[in-house]
């Protein structure tokens, strides 16, 4: 049978390949459209399991409440490019869709759950995103909130994704007091959401690393043990008011904490609202990434 433009053309919309892999797919196939659909998924496979070592440090990182439910999702590409390439990008909201509705134990559940749209695990259909694509694509993490009232904050298009839980009573809607808090969250990455978070031995270094750099000034040095301490107390507050969320300055509004926001923005809704959790997934953060000589990698492939 013979391979016509237009057959190519059908088969490079419905499996996103190139146009070469399409005609010789087709060929293969004798032109039988769904035996070459599996070819390129056969081939696709194959090359996904070499691409499969390559590093994904890019990506997307995402968050959404779907029928109520909160959640955020990390998936990794190689390449910024895929990060906003829209195939990619709708198959980073079905995982994010397929964790709400199946809500999995952990990420290996997750891979064998049915994709949101039924026809393949999150697994297989993170494969056919790598013939489509032609790039190591693969789902990282997750986090899911099915209480609350939860906001989600996407920043730059995918770089950091925020989901912020509130308590809300009154029945008032929180949404701007989430979006806010998410964004404080996204901008400063507080290493705590409340003081009383903060561990003990956290603290025990936090007093040792003081009490060092007073023994090493001069000025200091000579000074009484409860002036120290005194010191030590002052300085603690300020470590949580740089590292706890609730006792941050609220960096719209440096008069208040991210607490004392919360409260009077609820007050003036006529309601009580007050922070129950947070998740913030920047993405590729924690992967060494590979520097690339772009131009070593140009002339590699002139060379071939």
């Amino acid at each position: 049978m013979a391979v016509t433009a237009k057959d190519v053309q059908n088969l490079r919309e419905m499996t996103g390949c190139g146009m070469m892999d399409c005609k010789k797919a087709l060929t293969e196939a004798g032109g039988d459209m769904d035996k070459a659909v599996e070819l390129l998924r056969e081939k696709g496979l194959a090359a996904s399991a070499k691409k499969a070592g390559r590093i994904a440090a890019e990506g997307m990182a995402y968050a959404a409440v779907l029928d109520g439910v909160g959640v955020v999702v990390e998936v990794n590409a190689e390449t910024d490019f895929v990060g906003k390439n829209e195939k990619f990008v709708d198959f980073v909201k079905g995982v994010a869709a397929t964790v709400a509705k199946a809500n999995p134990a952990d990420l290996d559940a997750l891979m064998a759950c049915p994709y949101c749209d039924g026809q393949m695990t999150v697994l297989q259909q993170q494969q056919e995103m790598v013939l489509v694509i032609g790039e190591n694509i693969k789902v990282r993490r997750f986090a899911r909130f099915a209480d609350g009232f939860n906001v989600p904050y996407v920043h730059a298009g995918g770089k950091i994704g925020v989901l912020v839980s509130l308590n809300v009573e009154g029945g008032v809607d929180a949404t701007e007091i989430g979006k806010d808090v998410a964004m404080q969250i996204a901008a400063l990455n507080p290493r705590f959401w409340d003081k009383s978070q903060v561990t003990q031995d956290v603290l025990d270094e936090e007093k040792k690393i003081m009490l060092a750099q007073m023994a090493n000034d001069p000025k200091m040095a000579s000074k009484p043990d409860q002036v120290k301490e005194k010191i030590v107390l002052g300085k603690l507050n300020k470590f949580y008011s740089e590292n706890c969320l609730l006792q941050q300055d609220f960096v719209k509004n440096g008069d208040q904490t991210v607490e004392q926001y919360i409260q009077s923005a609820a007050k003036a809704l006529g309601g009580s609202v007050t922070f129950r959790d947070a998740v913030r997934f920047e993405k590729g953060e924690g992967i060494e990434k590979k520097q690339e000589n772009f131009a070593e990698e140009i002339a590699k492939q002139l060379a071939k």
